[in-house]
């Protein structure tokens, strides 16, 4: 259900009364991150010049998943660089923190099976033990206790909790019909190739089929899509919604319905000891991947640094970038480069980059700390809980995959697309929003389900992602902007999963590892 800004904002003004003053002084916290401030300094363009200047084989600008996967590829060649990242820690969309009850995450929680031609990233999930052994029959095998134990999804809908996200409570034996018809179409598509030989739908993206009966499907939305499908069922619709919401931070009306059907045909990922659905998590989701890259890479890692120039000099790279503990701009001279941030900062940062327009999705992300496990009727806690027509995705549970036998004390995750109004607007409300306004509105969202859950909350973290993902607008998969944007430019090569247009981890590790490649082979 889509709203309007001025409905939006009602919303928000009733829940902060409703909330009242009391309720923050019953737990501590506050909004934690990102560096909006310095990211924003590069807007403002004012940087001192560099006091010295250091000399590298190579460096990486950005420390998110592309950025430490190329990375831990330079190291294992014996490569000299340096890491630059513009937060204190890397881990880009995989962030996370911890306290003494769990490890959280602070974006991205899960990576599913990988596909068969995912190879870098299986790769990665080799030598850090995750993928343990392979089957007679060549089936990856996965520890067990990375992958998702049960209850993995659950729905509140209608008061009570459901197992299973489609819901199921009050559906007409048409919502039914069109169930079928839908995930028939999904899984004709799964198996689909195209007259290239291709896979329809593939991860990594630029794998999948260039046939114009599948490309086509990138000039609509994913609600004109259906439309002409006559997939009408308002559960239905809300289900798809909300899936598209999930990976892309945009629902059926902004989404390419390439991108929408890409959510449920792509994957195929299997294995000899786990469901083709399931996926592997840890309680500080894709933090856990991203701090078995950074640690081997610590010494060459520069957190706090704002990079203001990276441009094509005498045959190699210069970078600029200014230090934000010391308040000095230092300059590198290399071979090569790799940036790694995200589109919109490169198109700032790389001079002479040819533009590219971009859309990326704002999100708020919440981390709670209870006393005590959420209750409810119907089904049971599970991994991942979301609440029907909410404008939020609900929460998962860092504790999920705790092995204690009666755990108490918990951390829900709390993702909310920022999505009911343009992305502009979206993130100048949030960054206006203060602490005590965020902590309104997430109670009010969290009571639908748990009203009691103010009373057990013992601390309240606030993330603001002003630019959490790329946005698959209809036309920018398979676009020439997009094509354009993983050409070299001299010898900076790039690497994030904007590249790909989809923003999930094997994107970025599959960017991160071709980067490297390129940059190696000079």
């Amino acid at each position: 259900m889509r709203v309007s800004r001025r409905q939006f904002i009602s919303t928000v003004a009733g829940a902060t009364l409703a909330a009242g003053c009391t309720r923050r002084a019953s737990w501590s916290g506050g909004i934690v991150g990102a560096a909006h401030a310095a990211g924003h300094r590069l807007r403002e363009g004012k940087f001192p010049a560099p006091v010295r200047t250091e000399t590298h084989e190579a460096v990486v600008v950005g420390g998110g998943i592309a950025g430490l996967t190329a990375a831990h590829h330079l190291q294992k060649d014996g490569r000299d660089f340096v890491l630059l990242e513009l937060e204190r820690e890397p881990g880009g969309n995989a962030a996370c923190g911890a306290n003494a009850v769990s490890a959280y995450p602070w974006g991205a929680h899960y990576v599913p099976l990988p596909n068969v031609e995912s190879t870098e990233v299986l790769a990665l999930l080799e030598e850090f033990g995750v993928l343990t052994a392979w089957s007679a029959d060549g089936l990856p095998i996965y520890d067990e206790t990375m992958l998702c134990a049960e209850p993995v999804e659950r729905l509140f809908t209608r008061g009570r909790w459901q197992e299973g996200l489609v819901p199921q409570t009050g559906v007409s034996a048409d919502d039914r019909r069109q169930y079928d018809e839908f995930f028939a179409q999904m899984e004709k598509w799964r198996a689909a190739t195209g007259g290239d030989g291709r896979r329809a739908f593939a991860i990594p993206v630029d794998l999948s089929s260039r046939d114009p009966q599948f490309t086509a499907l990138d000039g609509q939305t994913m609600r004109a899509f259906m439309d002409v499908r006559g997939w009408t069922s308002a559960p239905l619709r809300w289900y798809v919604d909300y899936s598209c919401r999930d990976d892309y931070g945009a629902g059926l009306e902004d989404v390419s319905a390439w991108a929408g059907a890409h959510y449920f045909a792509s994957r195929n990922g299997h294995a000899a000891n786990a469901a083709r659905d399931a996926v592997l998590t840890w309680p500080e989701g894709n933090g856990w991947l991203a701090r078995r890259l950074a640690e081997p890479l610590r010494a060459k890692i520069r957190g706090g640094c704002v990079v203001w120039n990276v441009e094509p000099h005498n045959g190699g790279v210069r970078v600029d970038y200014f230090d934000l503990t010391r308040h000095e701009s230092v300059r590198l001279e290399s071979p090569a480069a790799i940036c790694a941030a995200p589109r919109f900062v490169a198109q700032r940062i790389v001079r002479g980059l040819a533009p590219v327009a971009l859309e990326y999705s704002p999100w708020m992300v919440a981390n709670l700390t209870l006393d005590a496990l959420p209750t409810g009727r119907g089904a049971a806690l599970a991994w991942d809980n979301v609440i029907e027509h909410s404008d939020s995705l609900g929460y998962v549970v860092a504790t999920h995959q705790s092995l204690r036998a009666v755990p108490r004390e918990t951390v829900l995750t709390h993702y909310w697309p920022l999505d009911r109004e343009p992305p502009r607007a979206a993130r100048e409300h949030a960054l206006a929003r203060s602490y005590e306004e965020w902590c309104a509105l997430i109670v009010a969202d969290l009571e639908r389900a748990h009203p009691d859950i103010a009373a057990h909350i013992r601390h309240l973290d606030v993330w603001l992602w002003g630019h959490g993902m790329i946005r698959p607008v209809p036309g920018f998969i398979w676009g020439a902007g997009r094509a354009q944007m993983a050409a070299p430019h001299g010898r900076i090569f790039f690497a994030h999963s904007d590249l790909s247009g989809l923003s999930i981890f094997e994107e970025a590790c599959t960017r991160g590892a071709h980067a490297a490649a390129a940059l190696l082979a000079v």
